[in-house]
């Protein structure tokens, strides 16, 4: 493993975030969400001033991605209990709300599209139950399902390009599994590890797959990204200057990633920033859901 000279990083707006995840390229500018404000924001790379909200939320947003062929402004959410389209003016049409239960206080917590159009997302317990969480794939129809159950803190999921493979952390247990998907019908082969960390080196957190189908994850109070190649073989560590990292994103020349002043109780300059540091490596843009059909 390399680590290479230190990428300078640099924070993208001046406004700082509790737990600001999800970063995702889309149409050339930066998607990210502050999870517990239930805030959605776009960025334009480094020095473009404040963050421009496009949704706010009453409840907890882990994840979005943009709705195929629909207008401006709709999305796919994971958020609260449940999973939900929105319309442009942000209202809630709730496809399922699984999380709605009267024995344990649940949330939502990351997802993402796999290239077929369909939506995955985890659940979790609120405080991080072992083994409560679940995730959720949603169909280009609207239905949901749930599809593997005994998650604690489920992050990503993230797919490659062909759709064959998936990639899911279980931040809690330190654990990054592997799935193989049929393309088809979305349905997951048995869970093959793929990584773990221990407590000392972080815990995974937010995933990207890039162009050369290297799985970037970032490190949970490590303060690191680190690139796995596809067979695990651990490819580069990039360093920050704040320990919370919870996601990874490329797109225009730049690496971005976001952090956290969450449970920080003397939070550094650049703790909660969104962060970015010029980079070669390239990767998708965000897929979008969809479309359902009749809507």
């Amino acid at each position: 493993m390399t680590t290479g000279a230190a990428p300078v990083w640099r924070a993208c707006t001046p406004a700082r975030f509790r737990l600001s995840e999800g970063a995702r390229w889309m149409g050339g500018s930066l998607l990210f969400v502050d999870l517990l404000r239930g805030d959605l924001y776009r960025i334009h790379g480094v020095g473009g001033g404040s963050p421009e909200p496009l949704l706010r939320l009453t409840m907890p947003l882990g994840a979005v991605a943009p709705v195929a062929d629909g207008p401006p402004g709709r999305w796919i959410v994971a958020a609260g209990p449940g999973i939900a389209l929105t319309d442009a003016r942000g209202a809630l049409h709730w496809l399922a709300r699984p999380g709605e239960r009267p024995d344990r206080a649940m949330r939502m917590n990351d997802g993402g599209c796999d290239p077929a159009g369909r939506f995955w997302a985890g659940s979790m317990e609120v405080h991080a139950a072992t083994g409560a969480g679940s995730l959720y794939r949603t169909e280009p129809d609207g239905t949901v399902h749930e599809v593997l159950d005994g998650l604690t803190v489920p992050n990503g999921p993230v797919f490659t390009a062909d759709g064959r493979l998936m990639y899911l952390a279980d931040s809690a247990r330190g654990t990054i599994n592997r799935h193989t998907v049929d393309p088809a019908t979305g349905t997951l082969g048995p869970p093959e590890p793929f990584a773990f960390f221990p407590p000392a080196e972080g815990r995974p957190d937010g995933m990207a797959v890039d162009d050369d189908q290297n799985l970037w994850v970032a490190l949970w109070g490590a303060g690191h990204v680190l690139c796995l190649g596809p067979d695990g073989t651990r490819l580069r560590a990039l360093p920050l200057p704040t320990p919370h990292t919870s996601s990874v994103a490329f797109g225009g020349g730049l690496m971005y990633v976001t952090t956290a002043l969450h449970r920080l109780e003397r939070p550094g300059p650049l703790d909660g920033a969104v962060l970015a540091a010029a980079t070669n490596v390239t990767a998708p843009p965000v897929l979008p859901y969809g479309p359902i059909s009749g809507s």
